[in-house]
């Protein structure tokens, strides 16, 4: 019996080859991620070094943690965090353009300093009942740190800019580490699905293999694709902090995660993103090389920060 694979719909690139390969082979990488970003917004990610262990791991403990009872979980809901630290329950969160709430919760680990004064950088609660949650998460979440910094030096190059330049902006930045839970449906949703069409508010998105299926991006032609990572593979994305800073010279894709078939609804799903964010203080200026007769500059200026927080009460995190 032959089984056939469905054809890939995001292109393919070997981290590897930047981080240890040759110039030719540096270049080419540069060359592949930048086109697929410019082109899709998308691209699937070997050879980037995250230990599979550590992420299965990371997997064990985000289970046992949505399995607790939904007041022990609220226990770790941080209040005035806007859902950038801890738990935020189901049915919080909506897409920018929906009032109905995907159906989803979800535990965000942010960045943590040793200078615990700046009052933008809160702590991440310590979930008593499962340890080894978040020391699994802090390692996965400077593990995706370091290769996500990898991505965006080879699309300084991309961008004619220098190699640190996002280097320097993304020291201590305000990146996320989301363990979302979308739990089995029970019940016929109200037009709801597991998450509503959107497009990312970061500068890029690093997913590791859900435990389920679901993502799907909508092409130029505005057809929806199914994203079906393979083996080891990372999927990484645009967000919209980069298509800002690019004025849309690489596009922030429109995506979501759809409901299963009906005979799956008593299966979970389970995904960790990881959302690289820069410190509050860049500038989203507008590239000026990024500017041409075709392309006139899309936005005005304003800081990461600022952009973060308007965000945020778009979709209901903050009020």
């Amino acid at each position: 019996m032959t089984s056939t694979t469905a054809p890939r719909t995001i292109p393919l690139v070997d981290l590897s080859q930047f981080e240890q390969g040759d110039k030719t082979q540096r270049q080419a990488f540069i060359n592949q991620l930048g086109e697929a970003f410019h082109d899709i917004g998308f691209v699937g990610v070997t050879g980037h070094g995250i230990s599979k262990d550590l992420i299965d791991d990371f997997y064990v403990a985000a289970k046992k943690f949505f399995a607790l009872p939904v007041e022990t979980k609220r226990k770790y809901e941080v209040a005035g965090a806007a859902g950038q630290r801890g738990y935020t329950s189901f049915g919080k969160e909506h897409a920018k353009q929906s009032q109905v709430a995907d159906l989803k919760e979800f535990f965000q680990i942010g960045q943590e300093l040793n200078d615990t004064s700046d009052s933008a950088y809160q702590k991440n609660p310590h979930v008593e009942e499962v340890p080894a949650f978040m020391d699994l998460g802090m390692q996965l979440y400077r593990a995706f740190e370091a290769s996500g910094n990898s991505l965006l030096r080879a699309i300084a190059l991309y961008l004619g800019l220098d190699e640190q330049y996002f280097g320097e902006q993304t020291s201590d930045g305000m990146s996320i580490l989301r363990a979302i839970h979308y739990p089995p449906i029970t019940q016929e949703p109200k037009s709801a699905i597991r998450a509503e069409q959107h497009e990312d508010i970061n500068l890029i998105t690093l997913l590791v293999g859900a435990s389920a299926g679901g993502l799907e991006l909508q092409n130029a032609a505005g057809e929806w694709q199914e994203i079906v990572p393979e083996n080891d593979e990372i999927v990484i994305n645009v967000g919209d902090m980069l298509q800002r800073l690019t004025n849309n010279y690489l596009r922030s894709t429109t995506h979501r995660v759809v409901n299963p078939p009906r005979s799956e609804w008593d299966k979970p799903r389970l995904s960790i993103p990881f959302f690289l964010h820069p410190r509050p203080d860049m500038k989203l200026d507008v590239l000026p090389s990024t500017v041409t007769a075709e392309r006139p500059q899309a936005y005005a200026p304003i800081t990461a920060g600022e952009y973060l927080d308007e965000r945020l009460r778009e979709i209901g995190l903050k009020k």
